[in-house]
């Protein structure tokens, strides 16, 4: 599916309506809390004088929740009847926007070569526009030194399985049953760690297809 181009006119408008109201509802609460007004309680008495600036408050969520409407109607509009999105529609330095759009699942075919801070920005004709010596067979990646970013290591990448979404579940479990409980701490590391394992774990297929590509020095 080919990217589209939100309108520009109700982006600007969505823009500056959330920019302000954002500020309306959030900016009064500064004053309010120098003033002692608690937080989570429903209502205030009116001796507190709290109430003006509560409204004021009141009417910028308000235009918050207004702008997010303009937003969604602008996607909606954009889905039906928007301009398709060139690659690089506004001509930005990063990796992120050298892919076509929309962008392939594997987001570059062969890796591209990196050497400033905005690599779509500087233009040297001495040096490969990707990265030279990798197999054409496999999925392999190129791991350099630290310091000096020297080419050090092929690595081959794993065939895509389940094993990471599962590994994810199973940090989140640990991380919700360490916040109750201490022994969560400990034996909720257990699923995630057989799912690391299972994950990192190559299989003989993997090995012996790696092996045959490997170039023997």
């Amino acid at each position: 599916m080919t990217g589209r181009m939100l309108d520009e006119r109700l982006a600007r408008w969505q823009f500056w309506l959330f920019f302000i109201a954002f500020n309306v509802a959030f900016y009064p609460m500064h004053h309010l809390g120098l003033t002692g007004m608690p937080r989570r309680i429903y209502t205030y008495a009116t001796e507190t004088g709290w109430g003006p600036l509560n409204l004021v408050s009141t009417i910028g969520a308000v235009g918050v929740a207004l702008s997010v409407l303009l937003f969604i109607i602008n996607v909606a509009y954009t889905l039906r009847k928007g301009e398709p999105a060139p690659d690089n529609p506004w001509g930005a330095s990063s990796l992120e926007w050298a892919t076509p759009s929309s962008p392939p699942a594997y987001n570059f075919a062969s890796l591209p070569v990196v050497s400033s801070r905005e690599p779509l920005w500087t233009a040297n004709g001495r040096e490969p526009t990707h990265v030279m010596g990798l197999s054409v067979e496999t999925r392999e990646g190129l791991v350099t030194t630290v310091l000096d970013a020297k080419p050090d290591v092929r690595y081959h990448y794993p065939e895509p399985t389940i094993w990471p979404f599962v590994a994810a579940i199973g940090v989140w479990e640990w991380l919700m049953w360490s916040m109750f409980s201490f022994q969560g701490l400990l034996w909720g590391m257990i699923p995630p760690a057989i799912a690391f394992i299972f994950w990192y774990w190559p299989s003989k297929k993997e090995v012996e297809e790696h092996r045959q590509v490997e170039v023997q020095p």
